[in-house]
């Protein structure tokens, strides 16, 4: 592949060298809007409304509107002011980053999330040493090409023939940095937020006492490879910062695959399974006790490939090894775990303080094409005959009593939480992404609608809903909430599951038609940085730093109500990735991921024993069928 990079070995170090720099839009990239307290309100309300009854809902609306001309009024200008002095980043990077270090909750379960990826369309690839070299290789190149710059800015095109072309990049390149992003904007094209990316590689979280670090260390040229228990480190890249031979790698990665030293009695890896504080002070004592060097080792390294032992049954099995596995090959703290099974499943688990899905999609994406269209072997490749037993370290961590009591208590800890985790999904066949445009209606909001109707038929009610928004079109854009529950949800979800006798059909469409440019709405709104829910936050988190009591609109329990998210859903789609997925959020709830195919949706949720995800989906599936027959024509029910 001309382009592409070769060194002396003739390995390509690049995945393609793009003549726009990676991060040519960055600096002109707009900030990200505070909405104005009034839309915030009204916004907050509208999303109240279908959770609260007549009297409940006045109590929160003069409390909203009293928050609105008083203290509310005052964060709002203080945030404002503030924003307008920080103008190289956005009002919700630190209280957002905050959030997610201050929690002491376990990262595993609460907020790490997976994505598998696709089997390789050649079945001969998917041998587990072949898979784990070709990835490790590919991820090797994406870091290289990110840090040259030659990777393709990340860019959302709503017209992909005008600006997705090489006569507008050759254009675009010339265009300074600091208007480059108002040149794509002209052909309809957004730019997005870069910034998480360089995380993705020699990054962790270290725990520390009430608020964790993100570490990253760059000059780092090493691999971290977990197997049975055991931790492994190899450089992948020379001194100069050429990649090492693919067949090289080959023959370190089968030299740990076929290393029969037996599993720890105490596996260091149920330690980043633990509550933050707990884990801070062991990672003191691992400290004091002269592992300092094998603990440098694992968070500056490059990243970890977790290599199981075991082959994958089913997609119930893929999902708990991918969010959770057993505790003793993975390392959580890292930025991700590349986990690439004994039959060549592979999957990526992430975490989320240093950023979120839209960057590990990319990197997935890339990984995915690379191994799959340019693998660096093949399944009859010989590894080099070097000596790996020189090259590969295997880490020796230096236990006292303490430690091993520990790690004792962490795996309970972690058995039993998993032990109670319910893992099911469903794949529906009639119809999907093709059938909906068809019928002028978003696929999206059919999803959400099914769910609001799901969980009304299994539990008669409507609870708080979340759903997840990229703000990336923004600098240092993270993400809004979609506030999927509404009073048009509400309204037709009524009508399909209590009252379908007294409605015709049209009317039945016309009320998902009505679901659907709300739910429209809101997503546009989201995206647009134009949401309630972080410019609360970002309210709230003002207020405390700056020492003030907590105001009484934060005090409302309908605040705290919407605020426990009994349905958290996030959804992608992508040639690369097979699912994804994440636990509930609140011990009450679902984590729902779900997909939107051309004609077919998967749906995915995780729960703990208070709620049942198995009759949950079959209430999904009853729904998606009561629409899609509607919006047919069809008359459904008794």
């Amino acid at each position: 592949a001309p382009g592409r990079g070769y060194s002396s070995a003739g390995a390509a170090e690049f995945l393609h060298r793009s003549i726009v720099p990676t991060m040519h839009y960055q600096r002109s990239l707009p900030r990200l809007p505070v909405p104005k307290l009034e839309d915030t309100i009204m916004r907050y309300l509208n999303a109240q409304k279908p959770l609260l009854n007549d009297d409940q809902f006045r109590k929160t609306e003069e409390l909203a509107h009293a928050f609105e001309k008083g203290i509310g009024r005052e964060l709002h200008e203080q945030l404002v002011a503030q924003d307008n002095q920080n103008k190289h980043t956005s009002y919700i990077t630190g209280p957002w980053f905050d959030m997610y270090l201050k929690a002491r909750e376990p990262v595993v379960l609460n907020f790490n999330a997976f994505m598998s990826f696709n089997p390789d369309p050649k079945p001969e690839y998917n041998d587990q040493l072949t898979r784990a070299t070709n990835m490790t290789v590919s991820a090797v190149r994406f870091m290289k090409t990110f840090r040259a710059g030659y990777l393709e800015p990340e860019v959302f095109h709503l017209n992909p023939e005008k600006s997705d072309t090489e006569i507008f990049k050759r254009i675009i390149r010339f265009v300074p940095s600091s208007v480059s992003w108002f040149g794509a904007y002209m052909v309809n094209a957004y730019p997005l937020d870069m910034s998480q990316y360089f995380r993705l590689f020699n990054s962790t979280r270290l725990p520390k006492l009430g608020k964790d670090e993100l570490y990253t260390d760059e000059k780092a040229k090493h691999l971290l490879v977990l197997r049975n228990g055991n931790f492994y480190v190899f450089d992948v890249l020379d001194r100069d910062g050429n990649m090492l031979k693919p067949s090289e790698i080959q023959a370190h990665l089968k030299y740990i695959l076929s290393d029969n030293s037996p599993a720890p009695a105490f596996p260091l890896g149920y330690l980043s399974s633990e509550n933050r504080d707990t884990w801070a002070s062991l990672r003191k004592n691992l400290l004091d006790n002269g592992n300092e060097e094998a603990l440098q080792k694992v968070d500056s390294a490059l990243f970890c490939l977790s290599l199981d032992d075991f082959p994958i049954k089913d997609f119930v099995h893929l999902s708990h090894t991918m969010l959770h596995g057993d505790g003793a090959n993975r390392w959580y703290d890292k930025s991700f775990n590349l986990i690439i099974t004994k039959g060549g499943t592979a999957g990526i688990n992430f975490e989320h303080s240093w950023g979120d899905g839209v960057a590990v999609l990319r990197f997935q994406n890339e990984v995915f094409k690379d191994s799959t269209t340019s693998p660096a072997i093949s399944p009859q490749s010989q590894p080099a005959s070097v000596d790996s037993s020189k090259a590969v370290q295997k880490l020796d961590f230096k236990l006292n009593d303490a430690l091993k009591a520990g790690i004792t208590k962490a795996k309970q800890k972690f058995d039993a939480t998993v032990a109670s985790l319910s893992l099911n999904m469903i794949q529906f066949q009639e119809g999907g992404k093709d059938l909906l445009k068809q019928k002028k209606v978003s696929p999206d909001a059919v999803a959400q609608l099914a769910f609001q109707m799901a969980f009304l038929r299994q539990y008669d009610q409507t609870v708080a809903t979340y759903e997840s928004c990229s703000t990336a079109a923004f600098k240092h854009g993270r993400t809004e909430t979609i506030r999927p529950a509404s009073v048009h949800t509400k309204r037709c979800s009524e009508a399909f599951v209590k009252e379908l006798s007294k409605h015709s059909t049209e009317e039945l469409q016309k009320l998902i038609v009505e679901c659907s440019k709300y739910h429209g709405r809101l997503t546009k709104e989201a995206a647009m940085g134009q949401g309630f829910d972080r410019h609360l936050f970002g309210l709230r988190c003002l207020a405390l730093s700056k020492g003030l009591a907590l105001p009484d609109f934060y005090q409302d329990q309908a605040y705290a109500r919407l605020n426990h998210n009994i349905l958290s859903t996030s959804t992608l789609v992508s040639p690369a990735v097979q699912l994804g997925g994440f636990g509930p959020v609140v011990s009450d709830g679902f984590g729902l991921g779900y997909q939107v195919h051309d004609d077919w949706i998967g749906c995915n949720v995780s729960s703990y024993p208070t709620r049942n995800g198995e009759e949950f989906l079959q209430c999904i599936y009853q729904s998606l069928e009561d629409i899609f027959n509607v919006l047919k024509g069809k008359k459904i029910g008794s």
